[in-house]
């Protein structure tokens, strides 16, 4: 649908609105701001508008008079091979992708753009959970169950992200308690073993990564990419939006979103809430590999317990 065709725009063209939108945001020179500069020359962006966030630099603007949207990655981490994800769902259910290369992506920019957060928090999370099983159904309707294994840098399975356990237990680390980390380990590597036709799964897919956009409708964003079944993807929504925590922990609400997913994408409920359940725990230790505190209050945590009784799982 898109190509870069012959641009005739020079490069000076190119880069004079970004460097004055570094000089009027204040955006020091930097390695991610040089490559950002870098692919708008070679992939004939005109940008308009800049941004930094703690893990990426995002420039808004044209390519042959197409909107586009071009991120780039400052540093190898979860997202440094999204482009490359994305790439792989070919288009189905996600953002369109133009160029990509591994720590930067050129996409179609999404308007209005808006994610499913407000209408979640709005009073129509049903809605909003339908949106998503959509989304999910539309990503997961791809010939091959594990597209983008064979990739140039095949994702990551959810074996390997269950080693974060193993890497927690090892550091003797006591701000989450032991016999939780060990019931969701537990659960974790026994669900590994008996997955069911695993996949190429976005891998963070909720209220955040999904966006509309008023011609393709709602549409994912930001994939992390995770080889593992379907039942896995679920456990990011139980866990938001983070506004409301007291909405999501409330087990009507975990109860109605599994039978909603159940209905429409025909998953397992034992297995979403066994894997949700693990995640919460999961995701609490990452929260304390990037450097933060993690007590009784963090809403994995407290996810994780409120799920405790539905699974049956006693944990002192």
């Amino acid at each position: 649908m898109y190509s870069v065709g012959d641009t005739r725009l020079s490069d000076a063209i190119i880069l004079l609105p970004l460097r004055h939108l570094v000089e009027s945001n204040s955006l020091t020179e930097s390695e991610p701001l040089n490559r950002t500069q870098q692919y708008a020359r070679e992939w004939g962006v005109v940008v308009e508008d800049i941004f930094e966030t703690d893990s990426s630099v995002i420039a808004f603007g044209s390519r042959n008079n197409q909107p586009v949207v071009l991120k780039v990655i400052k540093q190898p981490g979860d997202e440094w091979h999204s482009g490359e994800i994305l790439q792989a769902f070919a288009s189905h259910g996600v953002v369109r992708v133009y160029e990509q290369t591994p720590g930067a992506v050129l996409m179609e920019r999404l308007r209005p753009g808006n994610s499913l957060v407000e209408m979640s928090i709005g009073g129509k999370d049903e809605e909003a959970t339908d949106i998503l099983a959509d989304v999910i159904q539309r990503m997961s309707s791809l010939a091959s169950p594990k597209s983008g294994s064979q990739s140039s840098k095949a994702p990551k399975t959810v074996q390997d992200w269950g080693q974060g356990f193993e890497r927690y237990i090892g550091t003797g680390d006591d701000q989450i308690p032991m016999e939780l980390v060990e019931a969701g380990h537990d659960m974790f590597s026994h669900l590994c073993a008996s997955q069911r036709w695993p996949r190429l799964l976005h891998g963070d897919l909720q209220h955040y990564n999904v966006l509309f956009d008023s011609s393709r409708g709602w549409v994912a964003i930001d994939p992390k990419g995770v080889i593992g079944e379907l039942e896995y993807e679920i456990g990011a929504v139980l866990r938001n939006p983070g506004e409301r925590p007291e909405f999501f922990l409330a087990s009507a609400t975990i109860e109605r979103r599994l039978k909603q997913f159940s209905n429409k994408l025909n998953l397992d409920v034992e297995r979403m809430l066994r894997w949700s359940f693990a995640q919460a725990v999961l995701s609490a230790i990452w929260e304390i590999e990037d450097g933060f505190a993690v007590d009784e209050t963090n809403s994995s945590l407290r996810l994780a317990k409120a799920i405790q009784p539905m699974l049956g799982v006693d944990i002192a």
